[in-house]
């Protein structure tokens, strides 16, 4: 797997993949940037919220679970020295459903956290990273 950012003036930047999907990447203007991209370390959240949410929807079509909506939060408190890193993560999964079955939901959310989600296994490796499961 391999990636690579093209700059595309003041800092902005073009990020691509593999895959061939490009995504902007920026800075607030306090930091020289025009806001009109992701900062690096927010799309490090959103690589882990993407991660699982696939796992857990996955798990949950195994499951027969009729799942209606599915919504990660990640809330990621930084260490204000440099390199500002994260310290501390909190993620809550909000889902609803028809007839879900509770234990399946937490099984879905332990096998993504535990077992399949490779960038929670990463960033777990160096922060803490908390859960918590609203079923609506």
């Amino acid at each position: 797997m391999e990636a690579k950012v093209t700059w595309k003036g003041r800092m902005s930047f073009d990020a691509v993949a593999d895959s061939g999907h490009v995504v902007r990447l920026g800075t607030k203007p306090e930091y020289g940037g025009d806001d009109d991209g992701a900062s690096a370390m927010e799309l490090v959240l959103m690589a882990l919220v993407g991660c699982t949410a696939s796992d857990v929807i996955s798990i949950m079509g195994k499951k027969k679970q009729n799942v209606t909506s599915l919504e990660i939060k990640v809330h990621g408190d930084r260490v204000d020295e440099h390199p500002r890193i994260y310290k501390k993560l909190f993620v809550e999964y909000v889902i609803r459903g028809v007839d879900l079955d509770p234990k399946a939901v937490e099984r879905s959310v332990q096998l993504s956290v535990e077992k399949y989600c490779s960038v929670q296994a990463m960033l777990g490796a160096t922060v803490p990273i908390e859960h918590k499961i609203t079923m609506l």
